[in-house]
């Protein structure tokens, strides 16, 4: 005979039970759902670019390619640039590397990318998102941009 009023799986990690349903297991006993790095990466890096503050993701380099690559017709930007993750069966990491606006303050920009991130990532997976490392490589000066593009246009 079974309990008809059986609790489903408690997550504990926090110390707090949590009930776990069905809806948002990746494991069910009708089979498994495996998310893929670049899922986790194109979310993580969409999540981070909503964050008012933060200019590009990638370094110098990945960003030369990217200016180079927008230059081609019908080519499109990676969602996934300047974003490394690790996706294990449960848990998930995400590490970005971002050039950031002059005048925003690093500490809350930072945190709110995390919040945004781990937001994102956790809701449209169900992963746990354990650590959101911020590499910030560089800070966008308005201005310099066009000093560039003028420079490249004297010389021809």
């Amino acid at each position: 005979m079974t309990n008809a009023t059986a609790k489903p799986a408690a997550d504990t990690r926090s110390g707090a039970e949590v009930e776990k349903t069905d809806a948002t297991a990746l494991v069910t006993k009708q089979g498994t759902t495996t998310i893929a790095d670049t899922v986790v990466q194109k979310i993580a890096g969409l999540a981070t670019r909503e964050v008012s503050g933060v200019h590009d993701l990638g370094g110098g380099a990945a960003r030369a390619f990217s200016a180079l690559r927008e230059r081609i017709p019908g080519a499109t930007a990676s969602a996934g640039q300047g974003v490394s993750v690790e996706v294990g069966e449960k848990q998930a990491a995400v590490d970005l590397q971002l050039l950031v606006e002059y005048g925003v303050s690093i500490t809350d920009l930072s945190r709110s990318v995390r919040r945004n991130v781990i937001t994102a990532v956790e809701s449209m997976t169900g992963l746990e998102v354990v650590e959101v490392n911020i590499n910030v490589t560089d800070v966008y000066i308005p201005g310099d941009d066009s000093d560039a593009q003028a420079d490249s246009d004297r010389v021809q």
